[in-house]
């Protein structure tokens, strides 16, 4: 449990430091018009709330979830039946090579 929250402690200051990093590098203008209040057309371009926007993206990355997800399960149960093949036959060969 200690790992997960160095690791979420260390996503957390890497998305600052990062965001910080992308700013020095680009140089965000704040005050610059976004696409959305620029080229207004009622259709495509149409501010959203903050909340929305993050909506989309937490549906759109969990949308890919099930499709990726079921994709690696093959992957990951090759890896890890030969993993477990590999062990077995080292153990095996450690304990009958190096007896006492």
């Amino acid at each position: 449990m200690i790992t997960f929250f160095i690791c979420l402690i260390a996503l957390v200051a890497a998305y600052f430091l990062y965001g910080a990093f992308i700013d020095r590098l680009v140089g965000i203008d704040p005050k610059a018009e976004v696409p959305s209040q620029r080229l207004y057309d009622g259709v495509d371009y149409v501010p959203l709330p903050r909340w929305r926007i993050f909506l989309i993206q937490l549906l759109n990355i969990a949308g890919t979830g099930p499709i990726f997800g079921a994709s690696s399960v093959p992957a990951t149960a090759l890896w890890h039946s030969s993993g477990s093949r590999w062990a077995a036959s080292s153990s095996a060969l450690c304990t009958t090579t190096f007896r006492a």
